[in-house]
């Protein structure tokens, strides 16, 4: 059995400034920083077998206070998705620029936004890592922490609830530095604080 405890990242600049981000984006802000060491502090109750991350900055960031002489494993899979020509746009520009896409996605379309990834392409690749975790000949129960994003984390979720691609977003959207923990096919927990008030 596995145990995967899915920390989202600190809040970053592009976060306080509304703005989408996907696989760009910048580091933590002075708050984001602040979260970051309150879910460090949080996470010294857990005893880890493993730590996998996303490569971007913002993660990586986040991970920072925690880690220590731990070893990571990046893992491309876990970054955010793809929302193309979106990133670094305000939630307002894109609005007023494509309010139909907009539109679509709200009402649970499963759009490539900015013709990045869909949620259906998302799901595939966060699966596989996820997979790739599971697979052990450990007979005991291992405990991975995964420092990620909101849309994976959304898509591990859906997954094990058996919600259809594109219905991610009835989820509430995970706070920063929140974690959601999956037990094998079952969620345990979801968007649960560590500390600095999100």
């Amino acid at each position: 059995m596995i145990e995967l405890f899915l920390l989202r990242h600190g809040e970053s600049v592009w976060n306080a400034e509304d703005r989408y981000q996907g696989q760009q984006g910048t580091g933590l802000s002075a708050r984001g920083r602040d979260q970051a060491k309150a879910a460090a502090e949080y996470l010294q109750s857990f005893v880890f077998d493993a730590i996998v991350a996303s490569d971007l900055q913002r993660v990586q960031e986040t991970l920072e206070p925690y880690v220590g002489n731990h070893d990571v494993q990046v893992d491309r899979r876990w970054r955010e998705i793809d929302v193309g020509t979106w990133s670094g746009r305000t939630f307002a520009e894109v609005y007023a620029e494509e309010p139909e896409v907009v539109t679509a996605f709200a009402r649970g379309e499963d759009v490539a936004r900015g013709g990045g990834e869909t949620f259906r392409q998302l799901r595939t690749r966060v699966a596989e890592a996820i997979r790739e975790l599971t697979t052990t000949t450990s007979s005991r129960t291992r405990r991975v922490l995964v420092g990620t994003h909101g849309g994976p984390i959304r898509a591990a979720a859906a997954g094990v609830l058996g919600l259809p691609a594109g219905r991610e977003m009835v989820l509430e959207a995970p706070g920063n530095c929140s974690l959601t923990v999956l037990r094998s096919d079952r969620l345990v927990g979801y968007n649960v604080p560590t500390g600095v008030e999100r």
